[in-house]
């Protein structure tokens, strides 16, 4: 039994899939199952019903899944405390960021790690929360900004900030003449929104739950489009598709008269998302951890308002 092996088996557990589980493990899918199979043998037990689309676990397997991410957690803390008599803010840290933030808060962050700790380098993950959370949990990554509500992760978080939601239009829209948007008025307008998988696509949907109905299949495209980034969206916004939701900090500029595009606030109660850091609780560099917190604080995104403590 290698911890590779126990790697794998955690992987499809999660994937369902022996594909996609080989991707998230950036090796050859026959490696994969080949490397499964030899575990299963040893230990004379079948972890995974395969058949049809979609892998399941046995329920013993399910046990030995369970105990494999223990096991997996554990050697990725034999690492940390190997480092706990150097200088925790010595060496490369592994920092995730989930795609909605990334564009706007990674140029201030990695200048400003430079200024502070230029000994500690960031080895830098964009992804999605899903993603991200599972590579912390397999020691992939040391820390990752994310935003609030997660899925159950067990994980030691702590606050850095709250970003307000603004709304895009192209500009000769006829909002543009009003000075803040009713949330409940979107539900008239085409939107853009982002693809299934990101997580501030779920939050403009809480925006306006009467969106929900037009981005599922059945109901299709005919009242809202989906995109692959803020970025793609905001041009086909420019463009005259329609209006999007945008993170505060991804607009420099509300009051720019120039260009194809205008910025309005929403009217109260503003909807909003808290920006959190997330790391193991194993994890022994926490001067890292305040190290970044610091640096995004000093970050001056547009709009934002910082906070501090537990999330």
């Amino acid at each position: 039994m290698t911890l590779t092996e126990l790697k794998y088996i955690v992987a499809v557990a999660r994937a369902k899939h022996f594909g996609h589980a080989a991707e998230a493990c950036y090796v050859a899918q026959p490696t994969l199952s080949v490397a499964i199979k030899k575990l299963e043998d040893e230990l004379g037990v079948v972890l995974f019903e395969r058949g049809g689309a979609e892998i399941s676990v046995t329920p013993l397997g399910a046990q030995i899944v369970a105990q494999a991410e223990r096991v997996l957690e554990q050697t990725a803390a034999i690492k940390e405390l190997a480092k706990q008599n150097k200088d925790p803010l010595a060496g490369p840290l592994r920092l995730g960021v989930i795609y909605t933030i990334g564009p706007y808060l990674l140029p201030p962050l990695v200048k400003g790690m430079i200024d502070k700790v230029p000994q500690m380098p960031l080895i830098l993950q964009e992804n999605f929360t899903v993603r991200l959370l599972e590579m912390l949990r397999q020691g992939e990554l040391d820390a990752a900004i994310m935003a609030l509500p997660l899925p159950e992760h067990g994980m030691a978080v702590q606050a850095l900030y709250d970003e307000p939601f603004v709304v895009a239009m192209p500009a000769q829209h006829a909002w543009c003449k009003r000075r803040s948007i009713p949330a409940d008025d979107l539900k008239t307008e085409n939107m853009l929104l982002l693809g299934n998988g990101h997580c501030f696509r779920d939050q403009v949907l809480e925006v306006c739950p009467e969106m929900a109905r037009y981005a599922t299949p059945g109901n299709g495209m005919q009242r809202t489009f989906e995109g692959s980034s803020l970025e793609t969206i905001r041009h086909m916004v420019a463009s005259g598709i329609g209006l999007t939701v945008l993170p505060r900090a991804s607009v420099p500029d509300m009051d720019s008269k120039d260009g194809m595009l205008q910025f309005r606030p929403f009217e109260q109660p503003v909807p909003s998302r808290r920006v959190v850091i997330v790391w193991r609780k194993s994890f022994t560099r926490k001067a890292a951890i305040d190290a970044i917190c610091e640096v995004v604080a000093g970050c001056n995104l547009p709009g934002i308002t910082p906070v501090s403590g537990a999330a």
